[in-house]
């Protein structure tokens, strides 16, 4: 399977197993200092574990490549790649967190690296000398995204980022005599344009074809967890005002009718049958409506998701370090060697990511537009990248979501104030949150 915004999806269970199996492991086993592990800013030498997720299918030659070269430069170290599915990879390290298994240098994204974090299995770069004064070799942003609520600092290199530009049809725009070179750039805009769009078109012509996720709560500049991320607080004023808003598009016309059950993939369809004005897509999606939709391929316009904040939305994958690794500064070499400039602009060379390296994007192949699909969708991407922030909390398990969600089309449907619904929504998520 190739890469793309497919792999920055939350493993389909909650963290809770992880977390449970990982702080049993704490509680009987005994702590780094105790059980012969080496120190981190000792001899680059030793066995080490990699593992990655999803990735061997289609990039077998590159990690094997990287594996090489690394133990050219340190021939004392011998690298293990392990390889793990997409379905069931939260189990997997569940399992290995319990066992004691945990590989020495592992792929995960921040809501993964959360439980183990917690529970002591991985190591606090900031914390840890050997592995922090590396911290400048990445955007301030993807270090950020790395950095977990409540433990003070970062528990993963940086490797690769990804965002989603937001797709308009310019024609639709103009129809409604909306201007389709500007399109809107903050909610008040997209409110606004939305109602315009569906009162001009007589109610057929929708903007959006989905709900408010907490993504969009987040971008609305709503304060989504206290400090500490012990609780939710998306019912704060500027929520209940949020989903007031989303209510009124929904009974306008403004917002799809079938946008509380909508998938991704059926408000794609409603976006490529010209039902929708705006939806959030890939470069994949191009050549999809060049051949199946030519009239909206040459109307197409890009741009960047609506936001209150001046942040656009991020999604971040790191390379954590086994803090209970025998061989603490080999995997600290290997995890750094993996996520340094070089290796990193090589992997997003062959696959629809974005490096996290300083620097990187500042190169001519993610600034300039090379006139394919491809290169279009990169540049407008990359240019999301700066000052970007993962607005999803990473303690929301998919479990939240859905109680959100649920919530959401209860106050869009009027069965309840939006109020209440996020009131509700907060309170069983509070819950769950505590059970975990």
């Amino acid at each position: 399977m190739p890469v793309s915004l497919r792999v920055f999806r939350r493993a389909a269970v909650t963290t809770a197993p992880l977390l449970a199996a990982a702080l049993a492991l704490t509680a009987c086993g005994s702590g780094p200092d105790t059980d012969g592990g080496s120190r981190a800013d000792g001899k680059v030498a030793g066995d080490i574990t990699f593992q990655t997720w999803n990735l061997r299918a289609n990039f077998k030659d590159y990690f094997n490549g990287l594996v090489r070269e690394f133990q050219k430069q340190y021939p004392d170290v011998k690298v293990k790649w392990l390889d793990q599915p997409a379905e069931n990879y939260a189990q997997k390290l569940s399992a290995d967190a319990g066992a004691g298994t945990l590989p020495d240098v592992v792929n995960v994204s921040p809501d993964l690296s959360y439980p183990l974090a917690k529970a002591g299995l991985l190591m606090n770069l900031d914390k840890e000398k050997a592995a922090a004064k590396f911290k400048g070799e990445y955007t301030p942003e993807a270090w950020q995204g790395n950095t977990l609520p409540g433990l003070e600092g970062a528990y993963a290199f940086p490797w690769y980022l990804n965002t989603g530009p937001l797709f308009y049809n310019k024609a639709l725009f103009r129809q409604a005599g909306l201007d389709p070179e500007k399109p809107p750039k903050s909610y008040d805009e997209l409110f606004a344009a939305a109602e315009t769009m569906a009162r001009r078109s007589g109610g057929k012509t929708a903007t959006l074809a989905g709900t408010p996720s907490i993504e969009d709560f987040g971008r609305y500049g709503v304060k989504l967890m206290n400090d500490d991320a012990t609780g939710f607080t998306y019912n704060e004023p500027k929520g209940v005002e949020l989903l007031a808003k989303y209510k009124q598009l929904y009974d306008h016309g403004a917002l799809d009718a079938q946008a509380l059950t909508n998938t991704p993939e059926k408000s794609g369809q409603k976006f490529l049958e010209q039902k929708v004005a705006m939806n959030p897509g890939g470069a994949h999606d191009l050549e999809t409506f060049k051949k199946n939709a030519p009239s909206l391929y040459k109307n197409l316009g890009i741009t960047d998701a609506p936001n209150n904040t001046g942040k656009p939305n991020m999604y971040v994958m790191g390379l954590a370090v086994n803090n209970r690794s025998d061989h603490k500064a080999a995997a600290i070499a290997f995890a750094r060697f993996v996520t340094d400039r070089k290796n990193q602009e090589a992997f997003a060379h062959k696959v629809a990511v974005f490096p996290s390296t300083k620097g990187s994007l500042q190169d001519a192949y993610w600034t300039e537009d090379d006139g394919t699909d491809e290169g279009r969708v990169r540049v407008a991407s990359a240019k999301l990248l700066k000052g970007a922030v993962n607005y999803t909390p990473v303690v929301m398990s998919d479990e939240m979501k859905v109680v959100l969600k649920n919530e959401v089309a209860k106050a869009l449907q009027g069965k309840k104030s939006p109020r209440r619904a996020l009131d509700d929504a907060v309170a069983a998520s509070d819950k769950l949150l505590k059970q975990s």
